[in-house]
């Protein structure tokens, strides 16, 4: 595989690759062999690729795993993809939205998503019964992930994080070795969900609808940042949504300097 081959492709099939998908094709297939690595492929592994543009990445892991699921929401490229795979056995080509097309069961996934879909296979990934996943990420977008509190890249998406899984930032991956180069580089990220939790979320979309909201105002103590959503949510009086959120610990502390756990022990005293 290389920049030429997919230049090819491109010219062949009259794709002009759409920057709104974020579609930036990697054609340096030496980044191959580590997602694997990082991922502990073996011949027991179902493997989904969310992305798979012309299938290079995918043909890679059909031969380390049991079978591959590409799913590719850009019908051009899907036709493409299909022809370039129809002499792998063990690969099902999906056309459409990976959030929203019924999928066959997997275990593991590798895959280097278009960068607009990142926010949501990442909180959608929290939520699948897998052993790990395996990604290449914006790398602003990664530095989210792992964020220290209080620090400008800490908000929901850590918080919600830091409950699912463990998140390791792994190996750079410079956007040269994309085409068209994206403007921003990018990092491998293994995400593993949690064998135990680091602290206990008693109702997951409670927690994680509370946790965005109040990050929309992160720089307000928690007992005004939490009123609107007690007034929302729980269709509770403003006044006493008021008196409510002053009886909480960490009432006067932003709610951007409160660590995760905080949140967890939060969402869980609203249910009582």
């Amino acid at each position: 595989m290389s920049i030429s081959e997919t230049k090819r492709l491109l010219r062949k099939h009259r794709i002009v690759p759409n920057k709104l998908l974020g579609q930036n094709f990697m054609v340096d297939a030496s980044l191959f062999s580590l997602l694997s690595a990082y991922a502990a492929l073996d011949k027991s592994d179902i493997v989904l690729d969310a992305g798979a543009g012309f299938g290079f990445l995918t043909r890679f892991l059909a031969d380390k795993c049991k079978a591959v699921i590409a799913v590719e929401k850009d019908s051009l490229i899907a036709e493409v993809l299909r022809e370039q795979l129809r002499c792998v056995s063990n690969v099902t080509v999906v056309e459409g939205d990976v959030l929203h097309v019924a999928l066959p069961q997997f275990d593991k996934v590798v895959s280097i998503p278009p960068y607009y879909l990142s926010t949501c296979l990442v909180t959608w990934l929290f939520e699948q019964k897998i052993k790990c996943a395996v990604l290449v990420l914006q790398r602003e977008f990664a530095n989210r992930l792992v964020a220290a509190v209080g620090s400008e890249d800490y908000g929901w998406l850590t918080v919600v994080a830091r409950h699912s899984v463990e998140v390791e930032l792994l190996d750079a991956v410079p956007k040269s070795m994309f085409y068209p180069q994206p403007e921003v580089d990018s990092v491998i990220v293994r995400l593993t969900p949690w064998k135990t939790a680091p602290f206990e979320v008693k109702n997951a979309a409670l927690f994680r609808r509370m946790v965005k909201q109040l990050f929309t105002q992160r720089n307000k103590n928690l007992r005004n940042a939490l009123v609107p959503f007690l007034v929302s949510t729980f269709r509770m009086p403003k006044e006493d949504a008021k008196r409510l959120s002053n009886a909480f610990s960490f009432s006067n502390q932003r709610v951007r300097k409160l660590p995760p756990e905080v949140f967890g022990a939060l969402a869980n005293d609203l249910l009582n």
